[in-house]
């Protein structure tokens, strides 16, 4: 009862604090005033009467406790006439009022300069930093890379504008991104569509600019507008790196022309569609573009020629004992992988390589490791029609059936399971595009249905790839960036809700792989890598994670322009690409040789020799038996069914 009548007691207190601050200004100032006249005139009162030394009269008393109140409140506490007093304790009014309004301005000032600052308002005073316009969770890969590249640097800077809270961006980023190093993350808030924005983060001294597409319908468009904003910004070619991405292949060209000649803009349903070609057809491959992509192991990088002028690109091959060599780039900044053995070297050439770190490319002569009887010439072989499957589709499909036609051997056969009628699938104008090497078969039917899947005889299929797509088919024929669908359906870039149904695809398929005891040949894609964690699939498994591959890419090309030209062969279906190749077909297997005997077998067939892959380990992480760019001098003993890592000609 006691503790119902204190809570009540402290609710009405409350009230009436509540009603007191609500009666404006004035009455809070009179309210305070007769509060600290209520503690001060009694305590004043009671030291006086206790103090020894005070007077024994009752007026001098009075007079010592009014200066005593006086002094308190800062108001004089004079002694005198009445008029005097008066007039004393009005100078004392008006000197209080106008340091409080002082002090009140000066806090204000300073409480603004703070807001703006936690708002994210001022301008970013360096250069040679690196630009990241635009949030999206592709902004926590970029700046982890970008961390990890910038490792060996001192006082490097990334500045990131959005349109979101300062303060959430910088707990976003540094609960996402395990420690900067050396790096220091600047964030800025603001539109970045708008010019005058961008200036916040000074663009016109950065040595890179990269711009994100957000989320949503709208993402390319903004991409777009944010490309123009920033031409508009920094008028005239600048030196800075400008790196962007869309999602729709019809708004390619569109973002190029507002890019400008030196920028660089990729299209995420193109690579991405490319690389899911690549990897169904070479299974491991994903692993060997993760490898190469993340600044954490292996990556591109080109090295001044160091004496080899005047080579041919076939001695330089074996003339980096720490580094692959893969191309050169010309004098006038074309780039040019694989050429010729016998192409001579000029002195304005750089080496293209593969190497550890740009620190690492140090020529050191590997010809003496190649041991001439290990080499063998690779046995001929006939290339078989294939059998494929795609479960699913979206927005992509079309352009992988594209891609498809041009990499398989005349004759191979295509099955489509995905939802939607098969008229509707049959019908839409990308399905019907003649194809002059690959059959396609459309079948209507739900990919998550174990009875479907039951249906197709899975493991009789060469290679298997899985894709995104929507529940219903009203949810796959809408098209969730700024392209539209064909009908048949178009899988989400931004949401959970495609991966959820790729990954009880997925769980469906190892039941089938497992009761058949046989490994299935899979890739899948993924909108979100955290969901690859989640996936049933065995370790090592080709999995192609659009958002965090394209973030690996834009890093890559920011840090050096000249790869944009690089990435853009290995990923068409003309020029040169990477290879997983019979080990057997190099080197007699079963005894330990030098790694440089593989590059100079590679060498003879005119392929650049970059790495190897073990099927005993194919299982076993971190690298799942994949070693891009070994010493030349490393020897290994390679069993029948390993493979070689090559850039050839497709």
């Amino acid at each position: 009862m006691a503790q119902q009548h204190t809570k009540s007691l402290r609710l009405r207190l409350r009230y009436r604090f509540d009603h007191l601050v609500a009666g404006g200004t004035a009455a809070l100032i009179g309210w305070l005033a007769l509060a600290c006249l209520a503690v001060v005139i009694p305590a004043s009162t009671v030291l006086v009467w206790a103090d020894r030394g005070a007077p024994t009269t009752l007026s001098g008393r009075l007079t010592a406790v009014w200066v005593s109140v006086g002094q308190t409140l800062k108001i004089g506490g004079a002694v005198g006439s009445p008029v005097y007093v008066l007039a004393s304790v009005t100078l004392a009014l008006v000197a209080l009022l106008f340091v409080s309004t002082l002090v009140s301005l000066i806090t204000t000032g300073i409480n603004e300069r703070i807001m703006a600052l936690r708002r994210g308002h001022s301008t970013v005073l360096e250069s040679g930093h690196t630009v990241v316009l635009g949030w999206s969770d592709q902004i926590f890969p970029v700046i982890g890379e970008l961390v990890a590249a910038n490792a060996n640097r001192r006082r490097s800077v990334v500045a990131v504008l959005a349109p979101r809270d300062k303060v959430e961006m910088e707990d976003e980023i540094s609960t996402s991104v395990a420690g900067t190093g050396p790096t220091r993350i600047i964030c800025r808030s603001g539109r970045t569509t708008d010019p005058t924005v961008l200036a916040r983060v000074s663009p016109q001294t950065a040595k890179a600019v990269l711009v994100l597409p957000p989320a949503g319908e709208t993402g390319d468009a903004h991409v777009v507008k944010t490309l123009l904003a920033l031409d508009a910004a920094v008028p005239g070619p600048g030196d800075a790196v400008v790196v962007a991405a869309v999602r729709d292949t019809r708004n390619h060209l569109t973002a190029r022309l507002a890019a400008g000649p030196g920028g660089h803009v990729l299209c995420v349903d193109d690579i991405i569609a490319r690389l899911l070609v690549q990897t169904a057809r070479q299974p491991g491959l994903s692993l060997v573009y993760q490898e190469l992509l993340d600044f954490a192991g292996d990556e591109f990088y080109t090295a001044a020629a160091r004496g080899l002028a005047g080579r041919t690109f076939g001695e330089a091959l074996l003339a980096f004992t720490t580094s692959s060599v893969v191309g050169l780039l010309r004098g006038d900044g074309s780039v040019v992988l694989n050429p010729d053995p016998g192409t001579a070297i000029t002195a304005g050439d750089r080496i293209v390589l593969i190497s550890e770190d740009d620190d690492t490319a140090v020529p050191l002569d590997a010809a003496v490791w190649v041991e001439e009887d290990a080499i063998v010439t690779a046995r001929p072989r006939t290339p078989l029609p294939e059998r494929l499957l795609l479960l699913g589709w979206n927005r992509r499909a079309p352009l992988v059936l594209e891609q498809l036609d041009q990499f398989v051997s005349p004759g191979a056969t295509l099955d489509v399971v995905a939802l939607g009628g098969e008229t509707t699938l049959h019908t839409s104008p990308e399905a019907a595009a003649v194809r002059s090497r690959l059959e396609v078969s459309f079948h209507s039917g739900d990919i998550t249905d174990p009875l479907v899947l039951a249906k197709l005889d899975v493991p009789s299929y060469d290679s298997v790839i899985v894709i995104g797509e929507a529940a219903t088919g009203t949810e796959a024929g809408t098209a969730t960036g700024t392209g539209t669908g064909t009908g048949t359906g178009t899988g989400t870039d931004d949401g959970t809700g495609t991966d959820d149904r790729t990954l009880v695809t997925l769980l469906h398929l190892r039941a089938i792989g497992e009761a058949a005891q046989r490994e299935l040949s899979l890739t899948t894609e993924m909108s979100d890598d955290g969901n690859r964690l989640l996936a049933p699939a065995r370790e090592g498994a080709d999995f192609i994670v659009s958002g965090r591959l394209i973030s690996l890419l834009m890093t890559q090309i920011s840090e050096s322009r000249h790869l944009a030209d690089v990435f853009e062969e290995l990923f068409r279906a003309e020029g040169n690409e990477l290879y997983l190749k019979p080990v057997s077909d190099y080197v007699r297997t079963g005894r330990e040789v030098a790694f440089a005997t593989l590059v100079e077998s590679a060498r003879r067939r005119g392929e650049c020799a970059v790495g190897y892959r073990l099927r005993a380990r194919a299982a076993t992480g971190p690298d799942f038996g994949v070693r891009l760019n070994p010493d030349k001098r490393e020897r290994i003993r390679f069993g029948e069914h390993d493979w070689l890592i090559v850039l050839a000609e497709s």
